[in-house]
């Protein structure tokens, strides 16, 4: 979740005037932040589907890694969009009246777009980080790189029960991204030359 009207985004562990008085505050920039977040999961899933095509192309189409990348693009994407239409719906006046209500839709928006679609986009880098790693598809340091942020992001799991893991959210969720952007643009376009054992019985 990202910062709106200049505060962060509440979390569970806040008090509940907090996130009463957040919402009620920032309406209008909640409701063109969970907009924005909408739009966000398109090219997100767009993109999930673009570069497990691309592995799959490249030799390990039976690999369980290009399914694992798949499954979770579209659980992140969809937790992504899901959030988004939670925290739409507390912009809205009525919603803000009923503080029950603001604090079980604000804790279900925190988890769906928090740990949620985090884990989720660390199984997406991690299906295509390991074959890209073991096939040689992209730099070695970049491959681990992905490995690496998809366990941090598979750890941002204890955000559920622990205040203190939230920081691993931030981290997972930029620097996943940023990880995909990167093997998007530097995976090859065709099969390599030299066959990597891995995938060697599809020649």
């Amino acid at each position: 979740m990202g910062a709106a009207g200049g505060g962060p985004f509440p979390s569970p562990y806040d008090p509940a005037h907090d996130v009463l008085a957040f919402f009620a505050g920032h309406s209008t920039t909640v409701r063109v932040a969970a907009t924005l977040q909408f739009a966000s999961a398109v090219p997100l899933a767009i993109l999930a589907a673009s570069l497990s095509s691309r592995v799959r192309f490249l030799g390990f189409a039976r690999v369980p890694g290009v399914l694992i990348a798949s499954t979770g693009g579209i659980l992140a994407s969809g937790l992504l969009v899901l959030s988004a239409l939670v925290q739409w719906v507390l912009s809205q006046p009525g919603v803000r009246d009923d503080p029950g209500v603001v604090r079980a839709l604000a804790d279900l928006a925190f988890a769906t777009g928090g740990p949620g679609h985090v884990v989720f986009l660390g199984l997406l880098v991690a299906g295509l980080a390991v074959p890209a790693a073991i096939g040689r598809l992209l730099p070695r340091p970049l491959a681990l790189a992905g490995v690496a942020l998809a366990l941090v992001a598979e750890l941002s799991t204890l955000a559920l029960l622990f205040h203190g893991a939230a920081f691993l959210l931030p981290i997972a969720r930029f620097g996943g991204l940023i990880w995909l952007v990167l093997a998007a643009a530097l995976l090859p376009a065709t099969t390599p030359t030299t066959k990597d054992p891995a995938h060697a019985h599809l020649t």
